[in-house]
């Protein structure tokens, strides 16, 4: 099976977000970046099936959350703190836990501005 058929195709594609559930993150492994991509603004429909789905293989995922965190998209950073921190009932790894840490407490102009620091301060304030 070609797994690129398994990256949704505009933001309203759910029919291919809901066919990720099938599978097993070392079959999708190789598309995994680009299903990342799809959370950047969980307003769009195709990003809740997509997130479901990234949030049940979190911990493959945790350098490429990092990754994110340390970039300059806040509000993608925003929807990891959401989708991998506040919306999660699993465990935490504790090297995203530091990055969210970080955000709360040294945050970036960018990170006060966008209010990502705002919802790290909540995420850290459950723990």
């Amino acid at each position: 099976m070609n797994i690129n058929k398994l990256i949704p195709k505009d933001k309203g594609d759910i029919e291919t977000a809901e066919k990720l559930n099938r599978y097993a993150y070392e079959e999708l492994k190789p598309i995994v970046p680009q299903l990342l991509t799809w959370i950047q603004d969980m307003n769009w429909p195709v990003s809740r099936p997509v997130a479901k789905y990234l949030e049940s293989i979190s911990e493959h995922l945790t350098d490429d959350i990092i990754n994110i965190l340390k970039g300059t998209d806040e509000i993608w950073k925003y929807w990891c703190i959401h989708v991998f921190g506040l919306d999660t009932d699993k465990a935490i790894d504790p090297r995203l836990m530091k990055e969210f840490k970080r955000i709360a407490t040294n945050p970036t102009q960018q990170e006060v501005a966008e209010e990502v620091q705002e919802l790290a301060v909540e995420l850290i304030s459950e723990e």
